[in-house]
């Protein structure tokens, strides 16, 4: 077994070697608390949900650390916004609304979405606003270290100094001549335009719940020192894995890097980015008009179609959204769920044989994953399995069938699509609607029987209607439900 990773700074795919063996430790970038989820930010989360069930899988211990970054200018604009007169409402939005208790709602929505579709809860979820004395102490290491200063302006900001970090611009390879300058402070208090905030000083009209005592002055935390301070205090000053969305890689992870490492820290022995997802090939922009959200997506197909969708494509690469994806999505997840139904139900009289599990994937499928997390051929082994296990029902062979359905729920575990919701199912209502079915299918054979093939047909149909499937094969006729 040899896992390999792309890692973003060396621009390669590396070997992964854990820096203390049997253990992983893992950051990746959580949600700006300012509005609802994006699909953006979701397939972000199922991309590291389904490398922390892979490196599990492998046998190692993960720590996964996901920040919260609820103190934000964007999250001021909003609640600023929400006490403007003509305030306009968005899904959830409350008028006058105090910038903390937007944050906490919204990310009440992230964790609702997260859940719904199957991602794993972290190890740990930090909120940059528990972090301020660890944000000061990583300030006052980069100014006695000569790579930060106060502004020149008296305005209480304080900056890192580009410039006095010769490395600074390796993660995205860019020079500093060629940067445009940083658009989080006014340019006046700063030595480069380039130079970052590491704290933004207070400023009339702010709300004073948004700021906190400094040796600088009052203020808040600028973005990209909230995401250093928090992964050194959980994970350390080197760590094996930091991950995002690939629209973090300038500037936010090129500041955390620099910052850190200016401050004598090994940081993120890998970088990982997830692709983005675009909309018929174009760039997704509520201006456009040509975005769809998670929310949207699960009007249209349950969470299981969704989490099949948004996790199909290489982590790497961009996901487009077609109008037919989640179609397609939804019909391999049927043929999917058709060989599980018809799998317990063949092996139902054998405990054995329907429990047994050697709780391994194939292995076209191990390779797939350990090859930098290939979601598409691991996906492809496991409809390979899926094909086979049915011709294994056609022939009647049980124990290939017990094989293949053990493989199809650990490959399915291991994606994470057997862990997004499903609507909770009554037993005693599920024992009802499968007596009345079989009824019908017996009522169905018997016509067939005497070859009144329109009562069978008229049988068939009204199942179709109600939602189940109806197959028939050499030992008769079997049904599932239809899903979506």
């Amino acid at each position: 077994m040899t896992l390999r990773f792309y890692d973003t700074a060396s621009a390669e795919v590396r070997d992964f070697v854990p820096l203390v063996p049997g253990k992983v430790s893992l950051y990746y970038c959580g949600a700006t608390v300012q509005g609802m989820p994006h699909v953006g930010h979701i397939r972000s989360a199922i991309a590291f949900d389904q490398l922390t069930r892979w490196l599990e899988y492998r046998g190692f211990r993960v720590t996964v650390v996901r920040n919260v970054t609820d103190i934000d200018d964007k999250i001021l604009a909003k609640s600023e916004a929400s006490f403007h007169p003509d305030f306009e409402q968005e899904p959830g939005a409350v008028p006058e609304e105090e910038w903390w208790a937007l944050a906490y709602r919204y990310e009440q929505e992230f964790l609702k979405a997260y859940d719904t579709l199957g991602v794993s809860r972290p190890t740990y979820e930090p909120r940059a606003t528990g972090h301020i004395p660890e944000m000061h102490a990583l300030i006052q290491q980069l100014i006695d270290r000569g790579h930060a200063y106060p502004a020149l302006d008296g305005s209480g900001d304080v900056y890192f100094d580009v410039r006095s970090w010769n490395k600074y611009g390796a993660l995205t390879r860019q020079k500093i001549d060629d940067m445009q300058g940083a658009a989080d402070a006014d340019p006046r208090g700063k030595k480069d335009p380039r130079d970052f905030a590491l704290w933004k000083g207070y400023k009339e009209g702010e709300p004073t719940t948004a700021s906190w005592v400094s040796p600088w002055g009052a203020g808040r935390p600028g973005w990209h020192l909230e995401c250093s301070a928090m992964v050194t205090k959980y994970l350390g000053t080197e760590f094996d894995i930091h991950g995002g969305g690939l629209d973090l890689r300038f500037p936010h992870h090129e500041n955390e890097m620099a910052q850190s490492q200016a401050a004598g820290h090994g940081f993120a022995n890998f970088w990982m980015h997830n692709g983005m997802v675009t909309y018929q090939g174009e760039k997704m922009s509520k201006s456009v008009g040509n975005t769809v959200s998670p929310a949207e997506m699960l009007e249209i197909a349950p969470p299981r179609v969704v989490r099949y969708y948004l996790g199909q494509a290489q982590y790497r690469s961009v996901l487009d959204y077609q109008p037919t994806s989640l179609q397609e999505a939804a019909a391999a997840v049927e043929r999917i769920d058709g060989f599980v139904a018809r799998a317990v139900r063949a092996l139902s009289n054998d405990g054995a044989l329907l429990f047994g599990s050697d709780g391994t994937v194939p292995e076209a499928f191990a390779a797939a994953m350990d090859d930098d997390l290939n979601v598409p051929q691991a996906l492809a082994a496991l409809h390979d399995t899926v094909r086979a296990g049915n011709s294994a029902l056609t022939d009647g062979d049980l124990t290939a069938t017990r094989q293949a359905l053990a493989s199809v729920t650990d490959m399915l575990r291991v994606l994470g699509i057997s862990e997004a919701a499903q609507p909770a199912v009554d037993d005693q209502a599920t024992s009802a609607l499968g007596t009345l079915i079989e009824a019908q299918l017996a009522a169905r054979a018997e016509a067939r029987s005497k070859k009144d093939w329109a009562a069978s047909d008229a049988i068939r149909d009204t199942l179709a209607a109600a939602g189940v499937l109806v197959e028939d094969n050499a030992d008769g006729a079997t049904w599932s439900l239809q899903r979506g």
